[in-house]
């Protein structure tokens, strides 16, 4: 077995020994699902969706219904817990709302632009290697359990329910914020691109004249807000629900986000004037206020 296979081989051992332990910490004081915890089941699926899902991509040897794959399953697994779960309150029924609105906007949006462009380059090598393009999946798996890990654990719970009060709205209240950034983030972006008069340029106006993330910057905001809604009813080990909002933040902000697009757009237009003022008068990830 060559490096590379070694490697992704212990990243699917270690990203599934991450789960187990998130289940299993998550899932102390929770609901029961025919004597198993409801939060492990949820994590479970989780990961058994895209494995099932891999199998015939890996056959076909694409890479079209990856994004799709993982927006259904956070719909699916919040679906699932709230039909499962003995007790459903109001924060439960808010914090299923808030991942499936997220969900279905980012699936979609990631299936149409697959769609347009008919694949993604970044699985050109991996789909060659089985064990390789196993790991992204799997990864994915884990990509879900621990950013739905704030919804998915405080939804299961078994501890007595806490009326939704000033806290909840606040959290309410960024989540919104933050989809809309998002949302109009992504439309300017899509637009930007789609004019043929912009090819081979960046974009550099609206919300991406205040930063040079603001997708990435909405992305943080709206699961802090889901983080806030659920964390009233976290008890004891179920704390480690925080993991999710940190887990989004380092994602974004130091592995797969921001460096990697800052690093692709310093290889394409670094050294050009207009490039370099941009980036030096432009926040990376949390807008400012003045334009």
């Amino acid at each position: 077995m060559d490096k590379q296979k070694r490697a992704s081989l212990i990243a699917v051992i270690v990203a599934v020994l991450i789960g187990a332990l998130t289940a299993l910490a998550g899932s102390q004081g929770g609901e029961l699902v025919a004597g198993v915890p409801l939060f492990a089941l949820a994590v479970a699926a989780a990961f058994l969706i895209q494995v099932l899902v891999y199998v015939p991509s890996a056959a076909l040897k694409t890479e079209r219904f990856f994004d799709l794959t993982g927006s259904l399953t956070f719909i699916i697994v919040s679906l699932s817990i709230l039909l499962l779960s003995p007790s459903v309150d109001a924060r439960s029924v808010v914090l299923a709302v808030m991942v499936i609105v997220w969900a279905i906007r980012l699936g979609s949006f990631l299936f149409v632009r697959i769609h347009k462009s008919g694949s993604d380059d970044r699985f050109d090598e991996l789909k060659t290697s089985k064990i390789r393009f196993l790991r992204v999946w799997v990864l994915q798996g884990l990509w879900v359990s621990l950013t739905a890990a704030a919804a998915w654990i405080a939804m299961s719970s078994a501890s007595d329910p806490v009326p939704v009060g000033w806290i909840e709205v606040i959290g309410i209240g960024m989540w919104v914020l933050g989809l809309g950034i998002e949302i109009a983030a992504d439309w300017q972006k899509a637009a930007f691109k789609a004019d043929s008069e912009n090819e081979g340029s960046f974009i550099r106006s609206g919300l991406w004249s205040r930063s040079r993330h603001p997708n990435y910057f909405g992305e943080i905001v709206l699961w802090i807000g889901v983080a806030i809604v659920a964390a009233p009813a976290l008890v004891g080990w179920q704390w480690v629900a925080l993991i999710s909002p940190l887990f989004v933040v380092l994602l974004l902000t130091k592995v797969s986000g921001v460096p990697l697009l800052e690093a692709k757009a310093d290889n394409r237009w670094g050294g050009q004037r207009g490039y370099e003022n941009y980036k030096s008068r432009t926040p990376v990830l949390i807008p400012r206020l003045r334009p």
